[in-house]
């Protein structure tokens, strides 16, 4: 009589979701200390939606449950905050699990705002998420400085430059302000003539927020990200100051 063979378990996929990441992140990105305290879950703000929290998120990308990962829309849900790893007490890098869990679904089957934003974005220099182009852009700062400096005298000397050479810090920009919003822009440049900040705008790369990245497009965030720096660095530029 044969002898019965009894096998407990399933086999684990040859290359799981996990697995790729832990590949990129140093000491594999200390995804196996997960006590299962809660600590996470308790301080995240997306906790509860769609029925999900960062340590159900973690338990089920340690069980090897792609397809589950990839077809839930709670990673889009994450901001990233970074809160998870403040409290969690083994450092894990849930966020980076996020961002790559972005990364599984066809670029096409993503968030259709998100993904209609990076791709405007990567259409234009400006790297604007509304297309805004470079004549744009200098047009309305130019009219909302000159009716500032009009309308307040104790601003008459306020300065909006773009692609000033040399200056201390390369400033961005929200892409919504200057095109449904321009006024909003006047705050923070009263803020920096106050305090004899020396900055600019550049006429490339001023956008200051990058939905390329949030999207989990490797290759288009960098080439957002690279326009900025690029053109920073032309000016001979210091600092870049993110106002996002």
């Amino acid at each position: 009589m044969a002898e019965a063979v009894i096998k407990l378990g399933r086999k684990k996929k040859a290359s799981t979701f996990l697995d790729k990441v832990k590949e990129i992140l140093p000491e594999g990105g200390n995804l196996n200390a997960c006590l299962t305290c809660g600590a996470c879950a308790s301080g995240c703000p997306a906790t509860g939606l769609a029925d999900m929290d960062p340590r159900k998120f973690l338990r089920m990308a340690a069980l090897g449950m792609d397809e589950e990962i990839i077809a839930s829309d709670w990673p889009w849900m994450c901001t990233m905050c970074m809160r998870c790893i403040y409290v969690c007490p083994m450092q894990i890098d849930i966020p980076q699990l996020i961002f790559n869990a972005r990364g599984l679904r066809p670029r096409e089957e993503r968030p259709k705002g998100i993904l209609a934003s990076c791709d405007v974005a990567l259409k234009t220099e400006t790297t604007s998420a509304m297309g805004t182009n470079e004549e744009d852009f200098e047009f309305v700062v130019e009219d909302v400085l000159e009716e500032y400096q009009e309308s307040q005298p104790e601003f008459a000397d306020m300065q909006a430059p773009i692609d000033k050479e040399g200056a201390e810090f390369f400033l961005n920009q929200n892409s919504r302000e200057p095109v449904t919003e321009p006024d909003e822009m006047v705050p923070l440049w009263k803020i920096l003539h106050l305090a004899g900040v020396d900055w600019t705008y550049g006429s490339k790369g001023w956008a200051g927020e990058n939905y390329c990245m949030f999207l989990g497009d490797n290759d288009s965030w960098k080439q957002i990200t690279s326009t900025s720096v690029a053109q920073a660095n032309k000016l001979g530029v210091k600092t870049y100051l993110n106002t996002e």
